[in-house]
């Protein structure tokens, strides 16, 4: 079978190459085997080829943090999968044409969900649905501020917030996706800048905004911070600018504010088997009914990995570039 390798850090598609690989061989009894159909280009996996990523395993590495595949052999004591289902598999390494993981890890999704969209429930759906949950008590009508609000993880966040009543203010640099970010539900759209704590309480009405999220660092997390009413809430799971957050220490001292963080495997492993399959079972749904979707500008076969990763790499995209190890899409 063919995967991709990484045998040294650098530019992604200069270390990146599709190997001819052993195969994975059959299941033992709590495993799972099953074919690759597809799988995105995430940030992460960017940084990863690159050797900036937290993790970094013995090379040859093979990267890959989400996919979704068909089942082709279930072990014995696997008993909520079987043959011929669609899943999403909880582990990395996922770059390759056929994975074999243990059953907990491989997660089902609904028979006739689109293959596009199933590729990329694994990681930025259930982000953008547990920030909202898991850090403040919201009710309908409350505020919740973002930004990078034109992120895979931002325009999920704005439609599941939508469908919770909560109203939302969100931060990006361009004026012009004002249109296609209102078109999903966004309350507010602001361009960011120095003087955005006024202009984020004029269009609340000075609104007590207790949950922030924000994937930028630097000065930017500091804007956001000032936007916080006293113990607000601002919940920071990215640094695109590659910088450690940037806040005064008055937000902290005089108004109580909490900065924290978010990893989605941290706040995953919280939660029992159960509980996990229940969650992407409901957002496997949500993909079903139209409720939930990310666009997708190109599927590249897996033997282009190199023209794939440049090519994500690249800004004015329409969307995520995907991959179909063996042509499912």
């Amino acid at each position: 079978m063919k995967q991709v390798l990484i045998d040294r850090y650098g530019t992604p598609w200069d270390v990146a190459r599709c190997a001819d690989v052993a195969d994975v061989g059959e299941p033992a009894a709590d495993e799972v085997v099953f074919d690759v159909l597809a799988f995105p280009i995430n940030p992460a996996d960017m940084w990863f080829c690159r050797g900036s990523y937290r993790l970094k395993p013995p090379l040859p590495a093979t990267p890959g943090a989400e996919c979704v595949g068909r089942v082709t052999a279930v072990g014995s004591a696997v008993k909520h999968v079987k043959n011929g289902d669609l899943v999403i598999n909880l582990q990395r390494e996922n770059w390759a044409q056929r994975r074999k993981v243990k059953g907990d890890d491989a997660i089902p999704l609904p028979t006739g969900i689109d293959l596009k969209q199933a590729a990329m429930v694994r990681i930025n759906p259930p982000t953008a649905q547990l920030m909202l949950s898991d850090f403040v008590d919201l009710k309908p009508g409350d505020w919740v501020i973002q930004n990078v609000a034109n992120s895979a993880v931002g325009r999920l966040l704005i439609v599941l917030a939508r469908q919770r009543g909560l109203r939302t203010v969100n931060v990006v640099r361009r004026a012009e996706l004002a249109g296609e970010l209102k078109a999903l539900g966004a309350d507010q759209v602001l361009v960011d800048g120095d003087d955005l704590v006024r202009r984020a309480g004029e269009a609340t009405d000075n609104a007590k905004i207790m949950l922030g999220v924000e994937a930028i660092g630097g000065a930017a997390t500091g804007r956001l911070a000032e936007c916080m009413a006293t113990d607000g809430t601002l919940v920071h799971y990215g640094s695109m600018s590659g910088e450690d957050p940037k806040v005064g220490r008055s937000n902290f001292i005089y108004r109580g504010v909490r900065l924290t963080g978010f990893m989605l495997g941290r706040f995953l492993a919280r939660r029992s088997p159960q509980q996990i399959r229940e969650i992407y079972a409901d957002l496997g749904q949500q993909v079903m009914a139209g409720k939930l979707s990310a666009p997708v500008d190109t599927v590249y076969p897996m033997d282009k990995i190199k023209d794939a990763l440049a090519h994500a790499d690249k800004g004015g995209r329409n969307g995520k570039i995907l991959v179909s190890p063996n042509g499912a899409i």
